[in-house]
């Protein structure tokens, strides 16, 4: 019986070694450099490709002066072995990669001001302890972030807020302390320690009425009964430390952003008393977790020592 008219086997199927058979010699373009690509001998690959033929019911190849010729069915067979290789090539590198520390891709959710305070300090002892590690950080406000690391969006979230949202636990970094930052030639800034006291009568910008660091502030001056000139305000530690580089007031922020923002035009000193202020990372509990992110979070925890020694 021809293979024209032959059926293909109901019981028998193609597999991988049939078409690892057909690549090689779709490749080599004979039969002895398929062999010889797949470490076997010439009759081997005769038998496997004559299986698969077989199998399949149909010819792939002329036999044409004892040379293999690819007919239209095996060229359009190789287009989609072609496809289908290149997709498996990249599922190999990739299982590949993983074992690589360098290959380890993690992303993190952030607040803004921890962004550019907190983590670029971290991401720094990560790469010098583990190597270049590629880590994407997004930026976003509290609720969303909430949210966001809530539905498992990211490997790592970085808060000020203790409570951990629905499928996310929280670990506290070390804790550190607020400070007080001022335009670089005011008078206070010759004190290398501040008093609640020393703030009386004097242009203070603090944060929104409803931020948590705003109340433990006022409630300092409150007990002290020091009175401060109370005329701007808003919710950004940053846009904080900017109006005291112009020179429109003193402040008390959190430590990161204080010496984020500290050059020629803003100090920070530290205080006699203690506001704590306090990061929290946010880990997902249903998001397969990857070792370096664990490395991250190490690296924060050094990096929020640094910042709480004063370093």
């Amino acid at each position: 019986m021809s293979l024209s008219s032959a059926s293909p086997d109901s019981t028998a199927r193609i597999t991988h070694r049939h078409i690892e058979v057909f690549r090689a010699v779709m490749t080599a373009g004979s039969v002895t450099g398929a062999a010889q690509l797949l470490y076997t001998s010439q009759p081997t690959v005769s038998r496997e490709l004559a299986r698969m033929e077989q199998l399949l019911g149909y010819a792939l190849f002329e036999r044409v002066q004892g040379r293999l010729r690819a007919n239209a069915r095996a060229l359009l067979l190789w287009d989609e072995v072609q496809r289908s290789w290149q997709g498996l090539e990249r599922v190999v590198e990739r299982a590949q990669e993983l074992g690589r520390p360098q290959a380890a891709h993690i992303s993190v959710l952030s607040l803004p001001a921890l962004s550019h305070a907190l983590l670029p300090g971290a991401l720094a002892q990560l790469y010098r302890q583990h190597g270049a590690v590629a880590v994407s950080v997004a930026t976003q406000e509290g609720p969303m972030l909430q949210e966001w690391m809530a539905a498992q969006r990211f490997d790592l979230g970085l808060t000020e807020q203790a409570d951990a949202p629905p499928g996310t636990r929280s670990l506290p970094l070390p804790a550190m302390d607020e400070v007080a930052v001022l335009p670089v030639n005011h008078p206070l800034a010759a004190k290398p320690l501040l008093r609640a006291e020393d703030f009386a009568g004097q242009p203070f910008i603090s944060l929104a009425r409803d931020d948590p660091y705003r109340l433990q502030i006022d409630a300092v001056f409150a007990r002290a009964a020091v009175a401060r000139l109370l005329k701007l305000e808003t919710h950004s530690a940053v846009a904080v430390c900017a109006m005291v580089q112009h020179g429109l007031g003193v402040a008390i922020v959190n430590p990161l952003t204080a010496r984020a923002c500290a050059g020629p035009q803003l100090v920070v000193r530290p205080l006699a008393f203690s506001v704590p202020f306090q990061v929290h990372a946010l880990l997902p509990l249903h998001r397969p977790s990857d070792a370096a992110v664990q490395w991250l979070l190490e690296a924060l925890v050094q990096e929020s020592h640094r910042f709480a020694l004063g370093a």
